[in-house]
């Protein structure tokens, strides 16, 4: 992340300086992006160390959400740097843009944006691969300030061959609107973490697992399936029907095998099972069911 940083700070030295030269608002709007991207980097770093902190009493499941908030302000940032793009572009269309010295703008943009493009396709990949949202949502910034970088060159190249100056703070709208499109996504996914998203690729695997045992009749049946996962890490709740005549001693080592093979399919995860173990004769131990426990979902494990 102290790369990150730093890199990002490099750009907007860069890209001011590019704006200086040639006045193009186009370059200015990707200055501006590489502005809240060093506030959103700041803020990424940080979430990043309090992620990593251990649990503690006051927070048992650990600190891995704020991840989800990280992302959420980088998305919210990233929104405001569209808004003031689309004010200086607005502006510069009405005024009418003052260009100069482009060619020197368009050397300095297109390698900034080659330095983006390394470094950001860096950071997602990583994350992806580790589950770090925190990670990923400041490589898709990175990005997105490359594919801002991209379409300044674009724009400008073709001002400096065409002598059309208002296609210089068109360009910046297009890339704008490219901006709160990305923007919007990483709120989404901030959104979605925050409120426990259930991921349906991971709910199959668990499903199919806890079918498996009770098609080889090591258990009699599940339900009231519930899991989250906070970045690499994954809870998974489950109540597991065994015979009642077993003892707790065989009941325990039934279950455990089973929640050792739910741990196993998820090779890049860390994942916590807690399981609820009761006896198959289950109308009779619960006659009135689980009052107030939803089960999600019900219809698709082997209790219905």
């Amino acid at each position: 992340m102290g790369a990150s940083l730093s890199i990002a700070v490099l750009m907007l030295i860069g890209k001011l300086a590019a704006y200086f030269i040639t006045g193009s608002a186009a370059i200015l709007s990707d200055a501006a992006e590489s502005v809240v991207h060093i506030a959103a980097t700041g803020v990424a770093g940080l979430s990043l160390w309090y992620a990593h902190r251990a649990a503690d009493d006051s927070h048992p499941y650990g600190h891995g959400k704020i991840a989800y908030f990280s992302a959420g302000f980088e998305g919210a940032m990233i929104l405001s740097a569209a808004a003031y793009i689309y004010y200086a572009s607005v502006r510069a269309l009405i005024l009418g843009p003052e260009l100069q010295h482009l060619g020197i703008g368009i050397i300095i943009t297109a390698a900034l944006c080659l330095v983006n493009l390394a470094l950001g396709s860096f950071l997602v990949y990583v994350g992806n691969r580790h589950n770090a949202v925190i990670l990923v949502a400041n490589g898709k910034h990175v990005l997105t300030d490359m594919w801002t970088s991209a379409g300044v060159v674009i724009g400008v190249l073709i001002v400096n061959f065409t002598g059309i100056l208002w296609i210089d703070p068109v360009c910046a709208i297009l890339i704008a609107t490219n901006i709160v499109v990305e923007a919007v996504r990483l709120i989404l996914r901030a959104f979605n973490g925050l409120l426990d998203q259930a991921n349906a690729a991971h709910a199959r695997k668990i499903i199919e697992t806890l079918q498996r045992a009770v098609d080889e009749r090591r258990i009699s049946a599940f339900h009231q399936l519930k899991h989250r996962e906070t970045n690499d890490v994954i809870w998974v709740d489950v109540h597991m029907l065994v015979p009642g005549n077993l003892t707790t001693a065989e009941a325990h080592d039934a279950v455990t095998k089973i929640e050792d093979e739910i741990e196993s399919t998820f090779d890049t995860y860390t994942v916590h099972v807690t399981t609820h173990i009761e006896p198959d004769e289950h109308d009779q131990a619960h006659p009135h069911g689980h009052p107030g426990l939803p089960d999600p979902y019900a219809g698709k494990n082997s209790l219905t």
